[in-house]
């Protein structure tokens, strides 16, 4: 069966654009530990905040970490995901984890199409089916339980739903939303990517005040494979839509 898109933002660093301010006053500021820390000026630290992100020192922002937990996406999807390697993750086992009747995802241009998301629902079945054939057989032969999995797990497809735990800091995320919300990255992978941002923003909007694909704030990246639409792109991300 289809399964639906899930990311919850389950903890972060407390406070974390003081944190972040703190840190970065401390390379600016003579003052001492304690006087850099104890600054409770709301108003100063926005406006040191967004200075500091305008000129690009980000290493500051490395001290604020954020931990999601995500389900509903397919391993396709998380393939892409784990490529960004200043991050920890922790994903489902297909090892230990029975996937007899496991969830999938269905693209879109495939779910549009009655026939073929027909076939493909029928294709997703007769996997499910033989996996368990497989898992079923290796029992008999003398195979453990996790052994037979971990073997049957070969045929499972890309479509395969899974779950998974990520925590990146706040410098990674920012890379992270520069190229998985742009207009070229894969649909499921861009669509998580909303998610989280969403999620973040209430709890650092100075930092993930600008926060989106590349062309945002410059010229885009992609140069002749470019969509073409920044502008459309912008007035998304700047007209309060999330």
């Amino acid at each position: 069966m289809k399964t639906g898109l899930k990311v919850m933002l389950i903890s972060h660093s407390p406070d974390a654009e003081k944190t972040i301010s703190a840190a970065a006053k401390l390379c600016y500021s003579p003052s001492s530990i304690d006087e850099v820390v104890s600054d409770n000026n709301e108003a100063d630290r926005r406006v040191f905040l967004k200075k500091l992100v305008s000129i690009g020192h980000l290493s500051p922002v490395e001290h604020s970490s954020f931990t999601f937990a995500i389900e509903g996406i397919s391993r396709a999807c998380s393939h892409q995901l784990v490529r960004h390697r200043l991050a920890s993750y922790s994903q489902q086992s297909q090892r230990y984890v029975d996937e007899e009747e496991f969830d999938y995802i269905i693209p879109p241009s495939i779910e549009s199409n009655e026939q073929l998301k027909t076939d493909f629902e029928s294709l997703m079945n007769d996997i499910q089916e033989r996996y368990a054939y497989i898992v079923e057989r290796l029992n008999q032969i003398g195979y453990e339980v996790e052994e037979a999995r971990e073997d049957a797990r070969f045929i499972l497809p890309n479509a395969t739903e899974t779950k998974i735990m990520v925590t990146m800091n706040a410098r990674e995320l920012l890379h992270f939303f520069s190229l998985r919300l742009c207009n070229r990255a894969q649909w499921e992978i861009r669509e998580m990517a909303f998610s989280m941002l969403k999620l973040v923003k209430p709890v650092a909007p100075v930092i993930f005040h600008q926060a989106g694909p590349a062309c945002l704030n410059g010229k885009c990246p992609e140069g002749p494979r470019t969509c073409g639409k920044a502008e459309e792109v912008r007035q998304r991300f700047n007209v309060g839509s999330l």
